[in-house]
C-alpha cells in the first residue's frame, strides 16, 4: 500500500512552483530556540510531512523556505510566517493538516494560504507585554506613561560603522500602558519595516534604563512578549 508521504508522486505538476504562507505560533519554551534552530526544524517537520516541495537547483538543492520578521529569542508569537514552494497540486487545507501532525501545541500551524503579498510590505507589528516588576504597578505604569510622554527614549544600536544613539520614539506607532493587580500590561504597534525596525526587546530595555523597572532581584521580576499581528503601512491593514 502507498505511503501517505509517497502521494505526492501522484498529483499533478504545476505550470510553475506555487508560494503558500504558513502562519504558525511560536510560543512557551519554544520562545528560547534561535532562528537558526527554527529554520533547521523546519526543513525536516516539512520533509516528514510528505510535502511536494519545490527544491532550488544545482549542486546543493535544499527547500526554498523564507520567513517574515525573525523572532527575538525570548519572544513569543501568535503570527510567525514562512513561505514554502510546492511543485505538485496539494489544497492550503491538505497542507495544514499534514503539518499539524508533525508539529506540537508550542509550535503549531495556524493557516495556510497562497502568498500574495511581499514580506517587503511589512511595516508594524503589534506586541503584548506582561511585565511582573517590584514596587507599586500604579506607579511603574505611571513612570512609563511619562517616560514615553517626553521627547525621546534613547538606546544604543550597534552597526557597522559602530555604536550609535537612536530615538525610538518616532518608531513607536501606539501604546497603551494599564496597571492590572500586580502586573503591567502593555500594547505596542512598532516599526517592523526593512531599515526601519524597533525590536519588541529594545523598548524594555530602553525603559528599565529610563524608569528602573526589572532591575531587581530576577528571580522576583519577569516579562512576556507576543507578538500579536504585523500590518501595512496604514498601520490597521492586517499583513496576510
Amino acid at each position: 500500500m502507498m505511503k501517505d508521504n509517497e502521494k505526492k508522486f501522484t498529483l499533478p505538476m504545476l505550470e510553475s512552483p506555487r508560494t503558500l504562507r504558513v502562519k504558525f505560533r511560536k510560543v512557551g519554551n519554544l520562545q528560547y530556540i534561535s532562528h537558526l534552530d527554527l529554520q533547521r526544524t523546519f526543513s525536516r517537520v516539512l520533509v516528514r510531512a510528505g510535502l511536494p516541495l519545490w527544491y532550488t537547483k544545482g549542486f546543493n538543492p535544499h527547500i526554498k523556505m523564507v520567513f517574515g520578521m525573525p523572532l527575538p529569542v525570548g519572544a513569543e508569537s501568535e503570527c510567525e510566517l514562512l513561505d514554502i514552494r510546492i511543485e505538485r497540486e496539494m489544497s492550503c487545507d491538505e497542507v495544514k493538516a499534514r503539518l499539524a501532525a508533525e508539529l506540537t501545541e508550542e509550535l503549531g500551524v495556524l493557516e495556510v494560504y497562497p502568498a500574495e503579498r511581499k514580506f517587503s510590505e511589512i511595516a508594524f507589528a503589534a506586541y503584548d507585554y506582561t511585565i511582573k516588576t517590584a514596587g507599586d504597578p500604579a506607579e511603574n505604569a505611571a513612570r512609563i506613561k511619562a517616560c514615553l510622554a517626553g521627547e525621546a527614549l534613547h538606546i544604543i544600536k550597534k552597526g557597522k560603522a559602530g555604536e550609535r544613539e537612536v530615538n525610538i520614539l518616532p518608531l513607536i506607532r501606539e501604546i497603551t500602558v494599564t496597571a492590572e493587580g500586580e502586573l503591567i500590561r502593555m500594547h505596542a504597534i512598532l516599526a517592523a519595516g526593512e531599515g526601519n525596525y524597533l525590536s519588541p526587546e529594545a523598548l524594555v530595555s530602553a525603559l528599565r534604563a529610563q524608569t528602573g523597572i526589572l532591575s531587581g532581584n530576577p528571580t522576583e521580576e519577569h516579562y512576556r512578549i507576543l507578538r500579536r499581528a504585523a500590518y501595512l503601512a496604514d498601520g490597521v491593514t492586517e499583513f496576510r
